[in-house]
Protein backbone atom coordinates (compact mmCIF):
# COMPACT_ATOMS: atom_id res chain seq x y z
CA UNK A 1 0.00 0.00 0.00
CA UNK A 2 1.60 3.38 -1.27
CA UNK A 3 0.61 6.64 0.85
CA UNK A 4 -0.89 9.44 -1.55
CA UNK A 5 -0.85 12.74 0.10
CA UNK A 6 -3.91 15.08 -0.36
CA UNK A 7 -3.48 15.09 -4.32
CA UNK A 8 -3.19 11.83 -4.57
CA UNK A 9 1.04 11.59 -5.19
CA UNK A 10 3.54 10.12 -3.08
CA UNK A 11 4.48 12.12 0.35
CA UNK A 12 6.93 14.42 -0.25
CA UNK A 13 10.04 14.94 2.33
CA UNK A 14 8.31 16.09 5.29
CA UNK A 15 5.73 13.62 4.82
CA UNK A 16 8.23 10.57 4.81
CA UNK A 17 10.16 12.62 7.77
CA UNK A 18 6.75 12.27 9.36
CA UNK A 19 6.09 9.00 9.24
CA UNK A 20 9.25 7.90 9.99
CA UNK A 21 9.14 9.73 13.40
CA UNK A 22 5.84 8.11 14.53
CA UNK A 23 7.37 5.08 13.49
CA UNK A 24 10.47 5.55 16.17
CA UNK A 25 8.49 6.74 18.39
CA UNK A 26 6.48 3.95 18.71
CA UNK A 27 9.31 1.82 18.59
CA UNK A 28 10.96 3.46 21.29
CA UNK A 29 8.04 3.85 23.22
CA UNK A 30 7.08 -0.15 22.92
CA UNK A 31 10.59 -0.91 23.88
CA UNK A 32 11.05 0.99 26.98
CA UNK A 33 7.75 -0.71 27.72
CA UNK A 34 9.13 -3.75 27.17
CA UNK A 35 12.02 -3.49 29.32
CA UNK A 36 10.57 -2.01 32.19
CA UNK A 37 8.18 -4.98 32.41
CA UNK A 38 11.09 -7.06 32.09
CA UNK A 39 12.90 -5.52 35.01
CA UNK A 40 9.97 -6.04 37.16
CA UNK A 41 9.58 -9.94 36.75
CA UNK A 42 13.28 -10.38 37.05
CA UNK A 43 13.07 -8.29 40.12
CA UNK A 44 10.43 -10.64 41.47
CA UNK A 45 12.98 -13.95 41.02
CA UNK A 46 15.91 -12.04 42.28
CA UNK A 47 16.36 -13.22 46.15
CA UNK A 48 17.85 -10.47 48.60
CA UNK A 49 21.23 -10.33 49.11
CA UNK A 50 22.34 -12.51 52.29
CA UNK A 51 23.12 -10.77 55.36
CA UNK A 52 26.35 -11.40 56.48
CA UNK A 53 26.37 -13.59 59.68
CA UNK A 54 28.36 -12.13 62.57
CA UNK A 55 29.13 -14.94 65.73
CA UNK A 56 29.28 -13.68 68.42
CA UNK A 57 31.81 -15.91 71.15
CA UNK A 58 30.29 -18.03 73.51
CA UNK A 59 30.32 -16.30 77.14
CA UNK A 60 30.70 -18.56 79.93
CA UNK A 61 30.22 -17.84 83.24
CA UNK A 62 32.82 -18.25 85.52
CA UNK A 63 33.94 -21.17 87.51
CA UNK A 64 32.82 -21.44 90.47
CA UNK A 65 35.57 -20.59 93.36
CA UNK A 66 37.55 -23.34 94.45
CA UNK A 67 36.97 -24.53 98.14
CA UNK A 68 39.56 -24.14 100.53
CA UNK A 69 41.13 -26.95 102.34
CA UNK A 70 38.94 -27.07 105.30
CA UNK A 71 35.70 -26.45 103.04
CA UNK A 72 36.17 -29.48 100.83
CA UNK A 73 37.18 -32.22 103.60
CA UNK A 74 33.55 -30.68 105.79
CA UNK A 75 31.83 -31.24 102.47
CA UNK A 76 33.23 -34.75 101.76
CA UNK A 77 32.36 -35.63 105.47
CA UNK A 78 28.74 -33.84 105.25
CA UNK A 79 28.13 -36.05 102.17
CA UNK A 80 28.95 -39.34 103.90
CA UNK A 81 26.59 -38.47 106.72
CA UNK A 82 23.73 -37.94 104.18
CA UNK A 83 24.70 -41.01 102.48
CA UNK A 84 24.75 -43.22 105.71
CA UNK A 85 21.35 -41.33 106.70
CA UNK A 86 19.90 -41.81 103.78
CA UNK A 87 20.37 -45.72 103.63
CA UNK A 88 19.16 -46.39 106.78
CA UNK A 89 22.51 -46.92 108.99
CA UNK A 90 22.37 -43.61 111.14
CA UNK A 91 18.83 -42.34 112.74
CA UNK A 92 17.58 -39.27 112.89
CA UNK A 93 19.03 -38.11 115.85
CA UNK A 94 22.30 -39.72 115.07
CA UNK A 95 22.71 -37.96 112.01
CA UNK A 96 21.62 -34.29 113.44
CA UNK A 97 24.48 -34.98 116.48
CA UNK A 98 26.93 -35.79 113.72
CA UNK A 99 26.06 -32.80 111.71
CA UNK A 100 26.31 -30.66 114.52
CA UNK A 101 29.87 -31.75 115.72
CA UNK A 102 31.19 -31.05 112.20
CA UNK A 103 29.70 -27.86 111.73
CA UNK A 104 29.61 -26.24 115.12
Amino acid sequence: MVFRGARGRRPGLLGTIARTAVVTGTAQATSNAMNRRNNQRAAQYQTPPEQPVVSQPPVYAPPPPAPQAGEDDLISKLTQLGELHGSGVLSDEEFARAKQQLIG
